[in-house]
């Protein structure tokens, strides 16, 4: 597929998805919302002390501001992504409530004069996602640049729907693959070129599962 071609197929994929996203009832994007958070809280504890990175939701997305409070309240630090400039990297401030918002592009808020953190972790929503771990986004580049031109780069999980599943993306030379994608279904992990679903974490007396190994890192930041 030559790169207009690829261009084209991907803005056709992305307007279908978003469409099929934003008819959800609300019930089932609150249903949905929390599984998300319960695997995310039971599947990454290392989350409630480290420096997360969300997005601010739009067009019926995984809303992960409920977890991001829940994780404040237990020690973590939260930022929301600063876009600078056309084509450049991304750039993280703390966000919590009260700290001042601006609206940028597509609408979506940032904040304004907050300290810049750099994230050890990295909630990424999806338009669409395959089974080698790349995300279809919003077509402007700016996750896969900044996570490319990160000296650390931390650990990213993408968060979306099952609907949102794709045969593949035909990911590209620049396409950055996910480490870990959860659903409302569970988690799933990228091991070498595919990702393998963990399952459903369990309570937290029950979790001496894979899906807790990435939390050496979330601290870390390896």
């Amino acid at each position: 597929m030559q790169v207009d071609e690829l261009k084209a197929w991907r803005k056709a994929e992305r307007a279908r998805l978003i469409e099929a996203r934003e008819a959800l009832p609300a019930q089932d994007v609150e249903r949905a919302r929390q599984a998300i958070d319960s695997h995310l809280e039971r599947g990454f504890p290392g989350l409630r002390s480290t420096t997360l990175a969300f997005c601010w939701p739009i067009r019926n997305e995984y809303d992960a501001r409920h977890l991001a409070r829940t994780l404040r309240a237990a020690g973590a630090l939260t930022a929301l992504p600063v876009v600078v400039a056309p084509k450049t990297p991304l750039v993280f401030r703390e966000w919590h409530p009260g700290v001042a918002l601006a609206e940028g592009p597509l609408g979506i808020p940032y904040p304004v004069d907050s300290r810049a953190l750099a994230p050890r972790a990295v909630l990424l929503p999806m338009n669409g996602w395959d089974m080698q771990g790349y995300r279809l986004g919003y077509g402007g580049g700016f996750f896969d640049r900044t996570l490319a031109s990160l000296k650390e780069r931390p650990l990213v999980i993408g968060v979306t729907y099952e609907m949102a599943r794709m045969q593949t993306i035909h990911p590209q030379p620049w396409d950055v693959p996910l480490d870990y994608v959860v659903t409302e279904r569970g988690v799933y992990r990228r091991d070498a070129s595919e990702l393998v679903f963990l399952g459903a974490p369990g309570p937290t007396s029950d979790m001496a599962s894979p899906v807790c190994y990435a939390d050496e890192r979330i601290v870390r930041g390896d």
